[in-house]
């Protein structure tokens, strides 16, 4: 039997090493290199003399000089580069420079500078990270799986993707394994996961990206992206082989097409513990800002009036998270769904071309006569404008892409009609926002409730300062997949996510005007903990979790591996 460099023990202080490699083999293990921050006695220990300089670091000196290299990296591309490679190098170190820097680092490591290094994937190709599992080859899926080298008991999650929805750039073939590592980097920096204990993962479809198929550098399966029953067979093959091998794994599905991600959630959502953050994570954090507006204004949910403008997978995700919450506070669901008007790039969905309609969408489509006198704009429906002239939203959420969607005619329609509105132009990068932060407040004098999808500074309004609560996942997802291993949930229920999405409202002081709706990423730790702790429960109390949770709020400190060199043993 193969035995590795080393093994990771628990122990009473979380995890311990015992370490088989010597020479020049631990200093090419980035799990177990700690370059100069080796002591004589460890260096003499692993075979490590005169393979190093004299001079023995601390890892706060090692930080100090890490960060002054990625502080002279010209670019934010370099700066990923820079900080790919130090993962490649000394992985602890690197978590530790993430974790400390974690606001500033996120979006070089993921959103939206993980984009860029997608593109240049197969040209700037350094080492293999993850799994990747071809539709060419369905029947290699288990063996590439257990050739990752983690045992049925050493897997806590595994984010895989299709690469057909990254980000905002689309289509990217093999190079969408990226996405999958930084979204772990995020996980392991932000909530603990430990690192030795996740998996990436590319089901490489083949592409439609023209662009990839005549480069010669590309690495992907070099034909059309597969649509057919191969497609389902792949996805099915990795389901049901991650969970025979991993049983205790969350699967987290990331940047799948519109026409797959609900499709295949929903497929799964009933026999294993699985979770998409385009949709539950994003609706999630939505739900949270809303949860915190609604306390602020001294509301309920089941009052809300909402219009989402983009009525897609993201949106209607939202809105079948918060139509569930009404449900809970006593609608009936007839009446919770009623409480929605939802637009797509045709206007508002009616059932008047129901047809044409996704089945996610039907049944936030308005019977045509309720609409019948509304206005329409040409040929394209009942426009946003008229929508907000006759509902009269409390809540108005922007997931369309349409810069400046949000006028000013539409934003003071609907602050005539309730004090203090909240407003939500969640599109990304800030060059699609629906709307900016200093003219929802001006337009409202300073009385919107505003959360983003892209960071905005703070505005200076009429004397006090406003803090914009970014709708950030990160403030979901991570505390989501800590919970849902501290408790070894077998699913992840929308109660769970429900639970995520009230502990992180319960961390805002909206009620103060100027405060943001939500936490921000610069306390992501203790974030992700308190999320953590209520998803736990909420799994415990469904009777979804097989560990007793005795006391949650230790068990879940406990868990979360912090970025420092682990004692070991040389074995």
């Amino acid at each position: 039997m193969y035995e590795g460099p080393f093994d990771l023990v628990a122990d009473d202080d979380g995890y311990a090493l015992h370490i088989r490699a010597r020479g020049n083999a631990v200093l090419t293990t980035a799990f177990l290199n700690r370059g100069t921050a080796f002591t004589a006695g460890q260096r003499r220990a692993l075979g490590l003399s005169g393979l190093l300089p004299s001079g023995v670091s601390t890892m706060d000196g090692q930080l100090r000089r890490v960060r002054a290299q990625y502080n002279r990296q010209p670019t934010d591309l370099a700066r990923n580069v820079y900080l790919a490679n130090l993962r490649d190098r000394n992985e602890v170190l690197f978590y530790r420079l993430l974790t400390e820097y974690i606001e500033e680092m996120m979006p070089i490591v993921y959103t939206p500078t993980i984009g860029q290094a997608i593109e240049r994937y197969s040209h700037e190709y350094r080492r293999p990270r993850g799994v990747y599992l071809s539709v060419d080859h369905p029947d290699d899926v288990e063996d590439s799986l257990r050739n990752y080298g983690l045992g049925t008991d050493d897997v806590d999650l595994i984010v895989a993707t299709d690469s057909e929805g990254i980000l905002g750039i689309g289509d990217w073939g093999v190079g969408g394994v990226d996405i999958a590592i930084g979204k772990l980097a995020v996980y392991i920096a932000a909530a603990g996961i430990h690192p030795r204990r996740v998996i990436p993962v590319v089901l490489d479809m083949g592409t439609d990206n023209l662009g990839l198929l005549n480069d010669e550098m590309y690495l992907g399966n070099r034909h059309a992206r597969v649509r057919d029953e191969r497609y389902d067979q792949l996805i099915d093959a990795y389901v049901t082989a991650a969970t025979k091998l991993f049983p205790h794994a969350m699967l987290h599905w990331e940047d799948f097409g519109a026409g797959n991600a609900r499709r295949i959630l929903t497929t799964y959502a009933d026999r294993c513990c699985t979770f998409n953050d385009d949709m539950q994570g994003t609706a999630a954090v939505v739900l949270a800002a809303t949860f915190a507006g609604v306390r602020a204004s001294g509301s309920r949910m089941r009052d809300q009036r909402v219009v989402i403008h983009g009525a897609g997978t993201a949106g209607l995700g939202i809105a079948d998270m918060m139509r569930d919450v009404m449900v809970r506070e006593g609608l009936d669901p007839a009446e919770a769904t009623r409480r929605f008007h939802a637009l797509d790039r045709d206007g508002l969905l009616t059932t008047e071309h129901v047809e044409r309609l996704r089945d996610f969408q039907v049944p936030y489509a308005r019977p045509v006569e309720e609409v019948a006198g509304w206005g329409r704009d040409g040929d394209r429906g009942i426009g946003l404008a008229d929508v907000v002239a006759h509902v009269r939203p409390t809540v108005l959420i922007g997931t369309s892409t349409q810069a400046g969607a949000f006028t000013e005619k539409i934003v003071t329609t609907m602050a005539g009609h309730v004090d203090r509105p909240i407003i939500m132009p969640l599109s990304n990068p800030t060059s699609k926002a629906e709307a900016v932060p200093a003219d929802l407040l001006r337009w409202t004098d300073g009385r919107a409730l505003v959360a983003t999808g892209s960071p905005f500074p703070a505005v200076e309004h009429d004397g006090r300062r406003y803090e914009i609560a970014q709708a950030n996942n990160a403030l979901i997802f991570p505390g989501l997949g800590l919970g849902v291993t501290v408790a070894r949930a077998r699913r992840v229920s929308d109660g769970m996510i429900a639970a995520a999405a009230d502990a992180l409202a319960s961390l805002s002081d909206a009620g103060t005007r100027g405060t943001p709706l939500l936490p921000s990423v610069r306390s992501l730790r203790a974030t992700s903990a308190a999320v953590a702790v209520a998803v736990a429960r909420a799994a415990a109390d469904e009777g979804l979790a097989e560990v007793d949770l005795v006391n949650p709020i230790d068990q879940v400190q406990r868990a979360m591996w912090r970025p420092v060199y682990p004692p070991f043993t040389a074995i």
